[in-house]
């Protein structure tokens, strides 16, 4: 849940967390700083001897770019990033003026968690991340200066909004500006029989999306390889609007935080040629 800043205790005086900012992540050794930016590509070392890794490093940005993106989620003075509104409807919605990106997922999958972790170098955005799930219950709108918006909806599955589809519906279809859905998916348990009916609803309206792997750090190696080669494979064979790669994050550690920073910036225009690593 989002709230306006200035609710929550004084979050604007919080510091932001370890390895929020690049500059910290690069103090670390190389390994564990391919693991915090590159968590896909360090998986990929796993693989047994001339497997196909190309789906692992599709979008592998260099630190300028990872840099340029980190300072659209860092606010200014002269760049703001606040919670704008909520909304159950959309002509509640605020006016679709920006590139905006949504984060969707099964309720408990960490969603606000990420989305608090994306805005940890914005500490006067207050994000509410609850232990009982189902706690977004509207589309939640935060507005990054006049850069972009992004969206926090409501989860799905367990304890979801009555209203839930026809909320969700009618923002993919009536969004216009809307540039990229992001799909968070558990890293622990993979694909559900929830996510593939939004998958089924976002290839139905022909909705461009990418799958985020949440919670990374509580899947062991080998259940996590098991869950990425069987999503990538889900992916290759039956979807279109997907994305080829996958992003894995853990909000706890910080990894794949500064990578998925960096995709929002580039689908959302405001950073349109990145440069390889």
């Amino acid at each position: 849940m989002v709230l306006p800043r200035g609710w929550g205790g004084g979050a604007a005086g919080r510091s932001p967390p370890a390895l929020a900012a690049l500059s910290q992540v690069l103090r670390l050794e190389r390994s564990r700083r391919t693991g915090v930016v590159f968590p896909l590509e360090k998986l990929a070392r796993s693989l047994a001897p001339g497997a196909d890794t190309a789906r692992f490093r599709l979008f592998q940005p260099g630190l300028a770019a990872l840099q340029r993106a980190e300072t659209l989620f860092r606010s200014g003075r002269d760049h703001a990033i606040d919670y704008v509104s909520s909304a159950v409807r959309m002509d509640h919605a605020p006016p679709p003026a920006l590139p905006e990106v949504c984060f969707i997922g099964r309720s408990n999958v960490g969603k606000s968690s990420l989305i608090r972790a994306l805005f940890s170098l914005a500490p006067e955005v207050e994000v509410r991340v609850s232990k009982t799930p189902g706690h977004t219950k509207k589309m939640n709108f935060f507005k990054v200066g006049k850069k972009f918006i992004l969206v926090d909806m409501p989860g799905y599955g367990y304890r979801a909004p009555q209203d839930f589809v026809e909320m969700v519906e009618a923002y993919l279809q009536e969004r216009h500006n809307l540039k990229r859905t992001f799909l968070l998916v558990d890293g622990v348990v993979g694909l559900q029989k929830t996510d593939h009916i939004a998958v089924d609803m976002l290839e139905e309206f022909g909705i461009p999306y990418v799958m985020v792997l949440t919670k990374i750090d509580r899947a062991s190696r080998g259940v996590l390889l098991k869950n990425v080669l069987e999503i990538q494979d889900f992916v290759k064979e039956k979807t279109q609007g997907c994305f080829p790669q996958l992003f894995l994050v853990s909000s706890l550690e910080f990894s794949g935080v500064h990578l998925l920073r960096c995709f929002v910036a580039h689908v959302t225009g405001n950073l349109p040629t990145v440069d390889a690593s």
